[in-house]
């Protein structure tokens, strides 16, 4: 019996210590579509086209936002402000706010973007009458 377990595990041993060449790790390699690659510019030209609907509604609003915001970059101002004018057709403050408490969230630990969006935006919030985060003073929790 106790050549029979040594025989079982000797075997064992060897079928683990042969190369099997059939498994071998996959290639890393990238299925990529053919489809064309979208540019920057159409990028922003697509969301800004999105918020810039007439008809648009809060749960399209929000829809897009979280949307937009899951993506790894930080949103141009010029798409911002679309944002922010479909929040004034909503007339929906609090999202306005909260799409700059956002941006300044995705802005992350690079100090200098979130100074240079409200700064590019700073006309437009005028205009619409829009208070940042940091005038309402809840920046602060």
């Amino acid at each position: 019996m106790f050549r029979a377990a040594v025989r079982f595990s000797v075997s064992g041993v060897r079928s683990l210590a042969r190369t099997q060449p059939g498994c071998q790790a996959p290639l890393a390699s990238r299925w990529y579509s053919h489809g064309k690659q979208e540019t920057d510019e159409e990028f922003d030209a697509r969301w800004v086209t999105y918020f810039n609907k007439q008809d648009i509604d809060a749960w399209e609003l929000r829809k897009g936002m979280n949307t937009l915001i899951g993506y790894d970059l930080v949103p141009e101002p010029k798409i911002i402000e679309a944002v922010l004018r479909a929040c004034r057709r909503l007339d929906d403050f609090a999202s306005a706010v909260r799409v700059l408490e956002a941006v300044k969230d995705k802005a992350g630990p690079h100090k200098d973007i979130y100074p240079y969006l409200i700064q590019e935006l700073q006309p437009v919030l005028k205009e619409l009458g829009i208070s940042t985060p940091e005038e309402l003073g809840i920046d602060k929790a």
